[in-house]
């Protein structure tokens, strides 16, 4: 029987037990397929699942090891894929039936990456239709469920992926990030994940959304889980025209180094305008923990703030429209209507907004920079609200009737602000509603610092208990 105690581990533990040879890459895997099988028909996590592939990977890892030749601490571990990252033989829809039928003939960089470190593939996650939304559910492959509270969404657009990290599905996971869909799904489902810094991290090989704005990321029960797919993940692709060629670093090496004499800037003027107030009183809690740390947690003004949807949907509406473009009239029907009408929006946008956006987001990056010359780190909580129920296009936040749909998102309000720069931030889990649902606490670095960021979020996160927390599902 199947030892189900194996998927509320989290990577960076299950993969000591495996390196130690206590646990064997084929019975982690036969656990988490079991717990695939007995929560999937309620969360509806996955598109594709692969449980042959799976256990062919387990039991080429499980030779490999006892053959002492261990490709290091992922080898084995569970690992699942939004379902937008391409993969060799195995279709690939990108969240919409326009590529139903759609199987690539060579894996994502991310995902060879990934497959060279030893994991082993359970499957390919559900998520929005070509990743175009924050809160909405998907009618084509159907709507995930919050595992912390059905009814209630996930996430999106890494939708599924949040789902099968917190439910236990996998050990590891990825999402991708174009104006929080990585942190926003890893907040509200109480698990962590981190957008890296713009070009760290090659998207080759990966359906876009926008081009000049989307990042690959990985979602995770802890920052140490993060800290070591990125240093798989992270490294210079050619293929990728935004990747950069940074030097190689080791994530993981710093972690413990903790937050002491770091300064954390908190822009309270952005944060306090619409938050809930369970929220509110989450992340103040959070940051007295970072002050006790050892942190100078301080409240500054960035007035620029406000500039992100401004800039980010008109870049990301144009970025998409060139992507899918005549298709989205041949094939229309086959779209969405809600999906179809963002793309065919980003049409009719004239190239000297896009370009004068362009330009504002130099302005915008300019800015922030000037508060990391004064400011480690900023902190703020991930969403403003915890999860929405399923189909809910409006909150009440502090007495103010707010959207939950694209462009204007109130769950994308804290995160756009550092794809806009392409700033790294990473979200970790920070408390609990008085309805049981996750809240998340963000914090952001300035470009190429993500092994600080890491670091911060790691101290933060051995200080709490909120990471140790799953689901009763």
């Amino acid at each position: 029987m199947a030892d189900e105690s194996l998927t509320r581990l989290s990577a960076t533990e299950l993969g000591v037990r495996i390196q130690a040879r206590e646990v064997s890459p084929v019975e982690a895997t036969e656990a988490f397929l079991a717990r695939i099988e007995a929560t999937e028909p309620t969360l509806n996590a996955f598109i594709t699942r692969t449980p042959e592939r799976a256990l062919a990977d387990a039991k080429q890892a499980e030779a490999e090891i006892a053959a002492g030749r261990s490709r290091g601490p992922l080898h084995g571990i569970p690992l699942a894929l939004k379902d937008l990252y391409w993969t060799a033989g195995i279709r690939t829809t990108s969240g919409s039936v326009v590529e139903a039928d759609f199987v690539p003939d060579e894996d994502a960089a991310a995902a060879a990456r990934l497959r060279e470190a030893g994991t082993v593939l359970m499957g390919k996650t559900n998520m929005v239709e070509f990743a175009f939304g924050g809160t909405e559910h998907n009618d084509a492959y159907g709507t995930p469920q919050n595992p912390w509270r059905l009814g209630h969404i996930t996430g999106g657009s890494s939708s599924g992926s949040g789902a099968a990290i917190a439910a236990g599905q996998a050990a590891l996971a990825l999402g991708t990030d174009t104006g929080g869909s990585i942190r926003i799904p890893a907040a509200l489902c109480g698990i962590s994940g981190h957008k890296p810094t713009y070009g760290l991290v090659s998207r080759y090989g990966v359906t876009p959304l926008g081009f000049s704005l989307d990042h690959v990321g990985p979602m995770a029960r802890t920052v140490e889980d993060l800290a070591l797919a990125m240093n798989v993940l992270a490294g210079h692709d050619p293929r990728d025209p935004a990747s950069a060629n940074h030097p190689a670093e080791d994530y993981a090496s710093s972690l413990g180094e903790g937050v002491g004499g770091l300064r954390i800037g908190v822009p309270w003027h952005y944060v306090g305008e619409f938050i809930d107030p369970e929220v509110n009183s989450i992340f103040r809690t959070a940051l007295a923990q970072l002050s006790e740390l050892g942190a100078t947690v301080e409240g500054i003004e960035v007035p620029e703030l406000h500039w992100a949807s401004l800039l980010g949907s008109p870049t990301t509406a144009s970025d998409t429209a060139s992507f899918h473009g005549d298709r989205i009239f041949e094939r229309g029907g086959d779209y969405h209507p809600d999906i179809r009408r963002r793309i065919e929006v980003g049409r009719f946008i004239p190239a000297s907004a896009y370009v004068t956006a362009q330009r504002m987001r130099t302005r915008y990056a300019s800015a922030l920079a000037a508060v990391f010359r004064e400011y480690d780190l900023i902190a703020t909580p991930t969403t403003v609200i915890p999860a929405p129920r399923i189909g809910e296009t409006v909150s009440e936040v502090a007495g103010k009737r707010v959207p939950n749909t694209l462009g204007i998102s109130i769950t994308g309000r804290m995160t756009q602000p550092f794809n806009v720069n392409g700033a790294p931030a990473v979200s970790v889990p920070a408390g609990f509603s008085q309805l049981g649902l996750p809240v998340g606490l963000q914090l952001a670095g300035k470009p190429w610092d993500d092994a600080l960021v890491l670091r911060a979020a790691a101290a933060y996160q051995h200080a709490t208990e909120w990471h140790t927390h799953r689901p009763e599902i």
